[in-house]
């Protein structure tokens, strides 16, 4: 004999029975991303250096990228396609940088806010992918700059650099947007959604940055581009190389996670939480990373920064000089002394590549 079911008790079971699939996919989703109360609770001491981590992040980040933007802004006059790139990125990473001081503040003022943790979360991917994307540009543009060099002039343009960058803006906003709300409503495709997202702006990115290396640095050795100066190769070289590393610190060990979260959803949550958060603390390290990048887009950035200093600033002008194309035939250009706070005279526009 069954006893009857009150009235009371059927509303409740419809309501757990309505809510149970928002809830599932909230609790599959909070597999990937874990808020800073988590690791508040579970390893307090971690969470502590982490948080000193950031912050000498954040100083150190909106120090170098700040100056960096005012220089590649203000005091650089020929804005190559590089040079568009490269500021581009600066303001990724001053998002980055800043999203760190509110990610504190959300902690401690709305830590059970899910919209708010969703915006910053959502917020802080874009950042990230639009600074992976844009690195990728600048590797792209600088093969296309040394053993593309006639092929790529009509590509090779500030407008054409504008564009890209708009479409990546977009691109990341509407992907990451679009992908991270089916993976909280839809908890069956949560996992192959957040797949989604990293093969399209991580791991394509990134096989496209190992391609070109490679192919970069056996087009080097060949006869045909010895006659570029040394120096315009090497630093070629050094800035793929360093944004290959940037790439192997700061962005794979997080995407390497979330991966292996997707093989073995049952992973141990405090295993979970702990990586978690140690890979979100180094993909914001590339913030501190870029500037390096940097120094090998322009000829004379180290020395404009320490000019900046300076009582007295001389005049100088920033050169893109790896997007420079030395070998026409009707080369015209003067070197002058390229000691810092002498004079730097730009080569005539028809004997350069921009």
């Amino acid at each position: 004999m069954t006893m009857p079911t009150s009235s009371t008790q059927v509303s409740a079971l419809d309501h757990t029975n309505s809510t149970q699939q928002p809830n599932s996919s909230i609790y599959m989703f909070s597999k990937f991303i874990h808020p800073d109360k988590e690791l508040y609770k579970q390893f307090y001491s971690l969470w502590i250096a982490l948080i000193v981590v950031n912050a000498i992040i954040f100083l150190v980040g909106v120090v170098l990228n700040s100056l960096a933007l005012y220089v590649f802004c203000f005091r650089t006059k020929t804005k190559t396609t590089s040079v568009i790139y490269t500021i581009n990125l600066i303001v990724t990473d001053l998002l980055v940088g800043f999203s760190l001081p509110v990610r504190i503040i959300m902690f401690y003022t709305a830590e059970d806010c899910l919209n708010c943790s969703f915006v910053h979360i959502f917020g802080y991917f874009v950042n990230m992918y639009c600074s992976i994307l844009f690195l990728t540009c600048i590797c792209v543009d600088r093969y296309l700059a040394i053993v593309q060099v006639q092929a790529s002039r009509k590509w090779r343009n500030p407008t054409c650099a504008k564009g890209i960058c708009v479409f990546i803006w977009i691109f990341a906003t509407v992907v990451t947007f679009s992908i991270l709300i089916m993976a909280i409503q839809f908890a069956q495709c949560c996992i192959s959604e957040i797949l989604v997202l990293m093969v399209c702006e991580y791991f394509f990115p990134l096989i496209i940055i190992i391609f070109f290396t490679t192919r970069i640095m056996c087009a080097l050795s060949k006869p045909s581009l010895m006659h570029q100066s040394r120096e315009r190769r090497m630093k070629a070289v050094q800035l793929l190389v360093t944004v290959l590393i940037i790439f192997m610190i700061c962005f794979t060990p997080f995407h390497v996670q979330q991966v292996a979260i997707s093989i073995n959803p049952d992973m141990s949550h405090n295993v979970n939480v702990l990586v978690y958060h140690v890979t979100v603390t180094l993909s914001s390290l590339n913030s501190c990373m870029d500037p390096i990048v940097y120094c090998f887009v322009t000829n004379n950035f180290q020395s404009t920064m320490k000019n900046i200093f300076r009582k007295t600033e001389p005049q100088q002008t920033t050169v893109d000089i790896l997007g420079m194309n030395k070998n026409t035939k009707d080369s015209n250009a003067i070197i002058t002394s390229n000691t810092i706070g002498g004079p730097v005279s730009l080569p005539s526009p028809s004997s350069v590549q921009i």
